[in-house]
């Protein structure tokens, strides 16, 4: 399965896979920069600085957090011959303008949420689906949060019925390889069931 490289830097180097670009989203706090280090092949790009502004670098969420992403993460790993670069968006409204420059030409993207507080996803969500990304809700367990049921994060945030909700251990790396590979399963799932330009993904059997 192939996609265009990557549009935005840092552009992943040409080698002898296929690549297939993806986005991460999600709150401040959520663990994104966590999730890429996972599961990165390599030595994770990050762009974390240590928040000084008071009333902007809020921390209510994440009260222990003392940094913040200002650009992105980046990383990549290898899975089956197919090389995933992942992009992670910073947590910030301030930084929002970096989601657009992030999200062009990825095949799909992870929405990471905290049960604790399923409100702050929302614009999230909504961005991912206004772009028409195919996407997978990822829930992050935190040891102190409530176990809460696959059809209840789903009505609280007005998914669909074909939106996979997967639940992840951002510190784990096989737990965030098996979430990469269902958001790839289901971006070619739909981009199969969807007619789409030739830019699109093509499944290589």
């Amino acid at each position: 399965m192939t996609v265009p490289a990557p549009a935005t830097s840092p552009r992943p180097t040409r080698g002898p896979h296929p690549g297939v670009k993806l986005m991460l989203t999600g709150p401040f706090g959520v663990g994104k920069t966590t999730l890429v280090g996972a599961v990165s092949d390599i030595a994770p790009v990050t762009t974390e600085v240590r928040m000084s502004i008071p009333g902007v670098d809020g921390t209510s969420g994440s009260p222990a957090k003392t940094t913040t992403t200002v650009a992105m993460d980046f990383g990549r790993l290898d899975v089956d011959g197919v090389t995933l670069y992942v992009f992670g968006t910073p947590g910030q409204d301030r930084f929002w303008f970096m989601w657009d420059a992030i999200s062009r030409g990825v095949a799909g993207a992870v929405v990471l949420v905290d049960v604790r507080r399923l409100q702050d996803s929302f614009r999230h969500v909504d961005y991912v689906e206004h772009a028409g990304l195919p996407f997978v809700v990822a829930v992050n367990h935190f040891p102190d949060a409530r176990a809460v049921a696959v059809a209840d994060v789903r009505e609280a945030l007005t998914l669909g019925s074909d939106v996979p909700i997967v639940d992840v251990d951002a510190r784990d790396r096989d737990s965030v390889r098996h979430l990469l590979i269902a958001l790839v399963q289901h971006a070619l799932t739909r981009a199969a069931a969807t007619p789409a330009p030739a830019a699109a993904l093509a499944v290589r059997r």
